[in-house]
């Protein structure tokens, strides 16, 4: 995979960065030796290898999802909010 003006164009925005002009054309080295090293990892064969994680046997023990109510975390949690009305956070409005 090449890393072009457009590439790299369509990076900034959905990084919401700015690149300066003066650092595409390095940027454009490195992302391409970055690519160029994960396809080297492409053509190694491991199909004899044993995984050694999985999390299909066994997996993470989870602990027991059960609601509880504890009013002085509440209380707790809310000092620290910026605002707050009975025992909710007060924020701004972003859907009309």
């Amino acid at each position: 995979m090449t890393i072009d003006d457009n590439t790299i164009d369509k990076l900034a925005k959905l990084s919401s960065l700015e690149i300066d002009e003066s650092k595409r054309e390095s940027l454009k080295k490195e992302l391409g030796d970055i690519i160029n090293f994960v396809e080297n990892l492409n053509e190694i064969d491991v199909s004899h290898i044993d995984a050694t994680f999985t999390t299909v046997e066994g997996g993470t023990p989870l602990r027991e999802d059960v609601a509880s109510q504890d009013l002085e975390m509440s209380k707790h949690i809310l000092s620290n909010a910026p605002k707050s009305e009975d025992g909710y956070f007060i924020v701004p409005k972003i859907i009309e």
